[in-house]
């Protein structure tokens, strides 16, 4: 091992790290609060970005965006959740910083190059994800859900009851339930985006295997409609839309991890650690092992 790939000094004793990682809580804890805050101030404006899926679906339909507080504390916490949300999405930064610069002195110079990629790709998936929910998929649901409406005759005056007008049912949304379906979506799709940055890195550990990933094809199959069916609405749209995504991600994910098996055979090969004529006698003594088998 050579000398500038050794792990950096340092002497401090457990309370030292102790301390240092209390430190950097809490400066997590201040920049979270901070964002919280700055958020808390712009509530209004942020909500009623929040509801631009729904108005659209609304407007089409010729009905008003109007969402009603059916509680007298609905409003704070309302507020609270979306202050909640963006002080985690503002703080976010810096809250990873203060986790790099705790982990990256343990570390192996060669690591901090294949770990900081993957640092770096975990948010940007996640706002990937959260703006194919909120801007395609969240749409969508409405669409879906609002077609339930029934829409009496108006204007006719019910003087028979055999002949009463049809019952009218429409939308008039709780701010609350609203925000918290919004969250749901957007949080569900951004984590299920982070799908190939895990296996790529656990490819990257030796954790998985490209061929181990392609044989449990089936069974992730079964566990993504298992994921889509719980994590979303009971609607069939928004669950194919969630399947298809990720298994597409499942997909992207081997080939991620067959291309990072494909480089670290490479550098093994350069090290003269890859023995071409032992992988052979290797596959030999396996394909008949296979034929004993059978």
């Amino acid at each position: 091992m050579s000398h500038t790939d050794e792990i950096e000094d340092s002497s401090a004793p457990l309370i030292e790290h102790l301390a240092e990682l209390r430190t950097r809580l809490i400066h997590c804890v201040v920049a979270f609060l901070v964002g919280m805050i700055a958020c808390f101030t712009v509530a209004t404006p942020i909500f009623n970005f929040l509801t631009e899926p729904l108005c659209a679906v609304l407007n089409e339909r010729g009905q008003d965006c109007g969402l009603i507080f059916i509680s007298p504390q609905e409003g704070f916490f309302v507020a609270i959740k979306v202050s909640l949300l963006g002080g985690f999405m503002l703080a976010f930064p810096y809250i990873g910083m203060q986790m790099w610069r705790f982990v990256a002195p343990g570390l192996y110079k060669s690591e901090k190059g294949a770990f900081l990629p993957f640092m770096i790709a975990s948010p940007f998936m996640f706002i990937l994800g959260a703006s194919f929910a909120f801007y395609v998929v969240t749409p969508l649901a409405y669409d879906f859900f609002l077609g339930f409406q029934q829409f009496g005759a108006e204007g006719e005056a019910v003087t028979d009851t055999a002949t009463a007008a049809p019952l009218s049912v429409v939308f008039q949304g709780s701010a609350q339930e609203y925000l918290n379906l919004t969250i749901k979506f957007i949080v569900a799709f951004g984590m299920c985006f982070q799908l190939p940055v895990l296996l790529t890195l656990m490819g990257k550990a030796g954790l998985v295997s490209a061929e181990g990933l392609g044989n449990v094809r089936k069974y992730a199959v079964v566990a993504i409609l298992v994921l889509a069916a719980l994590v979303t609405p009971p609607d069939v749209i928004t669950q194919v839309i969630l399947f298809v995504v990720v298994y597409g991600l499942y997909e992207v994910s081997i080939f991620l991890v067959g291309r990072v098996e494909k480089k670290r055979e490479e550098q093994l090969r350069a090290d003269g650690y890859y023995d071409d004529e032992m992988e052979a006698e290797m596959d030999e003594d396996l394909a008949e092992h296979d034929d004993d088998l059978k």
